[in-house]
This record gives structure tokens, C-alpha cells and sequence, in this order.
């Protein structure tokens, strides 16, 4: 019988690029090549979907001067990545996509309507889940409804604070005092979020969100450990909750090169926390999964308090897969090697419906 295709999509439109590139090399790295066949797509910054070769050439980054052109179409009767060359155009049948894609237009739903119209089974939570988790404010919208704890919270539309930058401020600073955190409503890795200790860098901080979407949360500031929790199932899968973990940031928050380029940023595996707190993380992780109709995976982030108090702070369909990253290293410590997790993920891919 022969292999299965998969197509392993990476790179991408967002400012987490480089990240998706880092986490395809280890998926790709733990798929089993005995029972998948893998066709690799790499998606430049400026959205041109390329065929890469081989895993060395997404590490070194050459994969970007390949010159064949690879996109899946959305014919459901197809179902095949169309592939060109400039002088041949040939398509290739797949079984399955994996989409290593972090932020918007690609962790947003928006790739996952391609496969849906094209009826390719896909790895991870499907467009309404995408979509909703991926936008911050309606996350925390669906998770009001919940009776789960949560930062409070400004909304700010970035032409409203254009067009009256003082009352956007006063609006902020009648409602918090300072610090407070400005994030992107539709934005990952903590790209384009600041912390604002006065009203200059507020101001300064809400232009730099606005430059990364035009939706805006500024929020309060929360003390206590920052703690992730990875979720897996769905489906007829039970939904399964992995141990915590905490983020010991070694700037003044966990930013984006706190998690990626800081070696001093450090990661501990079910750490000491107030009694019974780590138990409600893992309640609250696969309430929140089930609540945006979560699939496949996702890693859901909360902070606790000193007094043991658990509050949620933010979802990601698709985290990331680096070395570093969480996710892995939660169900590693669970049991779960990289090769069965990424096996138990494609798996559920195939036994995703599309009725």
C-alpha cells in the first residue's frame, strides 16, 4: 500500500515567518517517513507559495530561491497541489496538509477554508475555531460567557485612535491605572505587544499595535506566574489536557525575542503553584478548547496568582514547535514523544468530517 502525501505548508504572511520556519524543520523532522510521504511548501512574506526540497533548505532558508511554484487547489474533485515550473505544469495528488503556519493567514482560518473547499483532511482546529481563537477580543468574548476568570480589558479600533488619539487615552487611564499591555487583537508570538508603565508609551505602544492590526486590546496588568497548558483531541478523541508549565521571561515580559533569541528565557515543567490551581488550569484549557469548537490541538495560557487564583489570558491554535517551545515539551513530559504527537495529529486530521 502506498504512503500517504502530506503537505507540509510553512513560512507565510506574518510577522511570525521565521518562526513557522523553525517549527515546520521539527515537525518535519518527527514525521514518520515510513508511513508519509511529505511535500514541503514554503510561503514567502510577500504570500508566493514555493516548493522547497528538502529540510536543509527550510533551516538554511534557500528553499526561497526554488523556481517552482507550488499551490493547492480548491477543487474538491482534485484534491492535488498544482505544481509549475515555467515550463511544465503537473499536479500531485495529496491525502492530508499539515499547516506549520503561525498568526494571520494562516492560524486565522483562512488557510482552512482552502482545504475545506477542497475537501483535503488537515491537521489542526478548523475555520470557525481558527478564526474566533486567533482574534483576541472574541476569544475573550466566548470565554466571558465561560464564568472563567479573565484580565479585564479596553477594546480600541485603531481609526477611533487615530482620529482621537487623547479621548482613546483617557478612555484607557479612567478604566486602569498603570502599567497596563497593549497587544494586536490578531497577532502571535507576542508581535507587536508592549507594556506601558505612562501615557507616552501607551500612546507609543498603540501605534506599534496598529501597525500589526487594526483591532486592539489594552489590558490590565495581571501578577503572578505565567502558565501554559497543552490540549489534544477532539472529535470522537477525548479532549486531553497535558500537564502545566510556567514561562520564567528574562525580559520584563515574555516578548518575541524573550521567547525566541533570549537564552535566559527558561521554561519549567509542572512548577510549584498554589494548591489545586493547576488542576483548574487543565479544567479551564479543555473548557476553552471545547468552547471555540477547538480540533487537533491547541495551547491555551493563563496566569495564577499568588493566591492560587487562575486566570485566563490567551489561546493558540497552532503553537509553536521550535526547540523551545511549550507544546511539545508539555506532552513530552506526559508521555508523549514528538514522533507519537505528531503522529496522533495527523491522525486526527483523517478523521476530521466534512459533513
Amino acid at each position: 500500500m502506498a504512503n500517504k502525501k502530506i503537505a507540509v505548508l510553512f513560512g507565510g504572511q506574518s510577522s511570525e515567518h521565521i518562526v513557522s520556519c523553525m517549527s515546520a524543520a521539527n515537525v518535519i523532522e518527527q514525521i514518520d517517513s515510513a508511513r508519509y510521504e511529505l511535500l514541503l511548501i514554503g510561503i514567502t512574506e510577500d504570500g508566493h507559495w514555493l516548493k522547497a526540497d528538502s529540510l536543509e533548505d527550510i533551516r538554511s532558508g534557500t528553499w526561497k530561491d526554488s523556481r517552482i511554484e507550488a499551490v493547492i487547489s480548491p477543487d474538491a474533485t482534485k484534491k492535488c497541489v498544482i505544481l509549475n515550473d515555467g515550463v511544465n505544469i503537473t499536479t500531485v495528488k495529496i491525502d492530508a496538509a499539515f499547516p506549520v503556519l503561525h498568526g494571520p493567514y494562516g492560524e486565522d482560518g483562512t488557510v482552512q477554508g482552502l482545504f475545506e473547499l477542497a475537501h483535503i483532511p488537515y491537521v489542526g482546529c478548523g475555520v470557525l475555531s481558527s478564526a474566533v481563537s486567533m482574534d483576541k477580543l472574541y476569544t475573550k468574548i466566548i470565554v466571558d460567557d465561560l464564568g472563567i476568570c479573565q484580565a479585564d480589558y479596553v477594546p480600541v479600533m485603531s481609526w477611533r485612535m487615530r482620529d482621537d488619539m487623547d479621548g482613546t487615552v483617557r478612555q484607557i487611564e479612567e478604566k486602569f491605572a498603570y502599567p497596563v499591555f497593549i497587544k494586536p487583537s490578531n497577532a502571535g508570538s507576542s508581535r507587536g505587544v508592549s507594556k506601558a508603565e505612562n501615557r507616552e508609551e501607551l500612546i507609543a505602544g498603540l501605534k506599534e499595535a496598529a501597525r500589526h492590526d487594526r483591532k486592539i486590546l489594552v489590558e490590565e496588568m495581571i501578577f503572578g506566574h505565567e502558565i501554559e497548558c497543552a490540549v489534544l483531541g477532539g472529535g470522537q478523541k477525548p479532549v486531553l489536557s497535558s500537564g502545566v508549565g510556567e514561562i520564567l521571561a528574562a525580559a520584563d515580559f515574555y516578548d518575541f525575542e524573550a521567547k525566541y533569541f533570549n537564552e535566559e528565557s527558561r521554561t519549567v515543567i509542572n512548577p510549584e503553584l498554589p494548591e489545586g490551581s493547576a488542576e483548574q488550569v487543565k479544567k479551564a484549557a479543555e473548557k476553552i478548547f471545547n468552547a471555540v469548537d477547538g480540533y487537533g490541538l491547541a495551547r491555551v495560557d493563563f496566569f495564577v496568582t499568588g493566591e492560587g487564583k487562575v486566570i485566563f489570558n490567551e489561546i493558540n491554535t497552532l503553537p509553536g514547535f521550535t526547540a523551545i517551545s511549550m507544546y511539545p515539551m508539555l506532552w513530552e513530559a506526559s508521555g508523549i514523544s514528538k514522533n507519537e504527537l505528531i503522529n496522533r495529529l495527523i491522525g486526527l486530521a483523517f478523521e476530521r468530517s466534512f459533513v
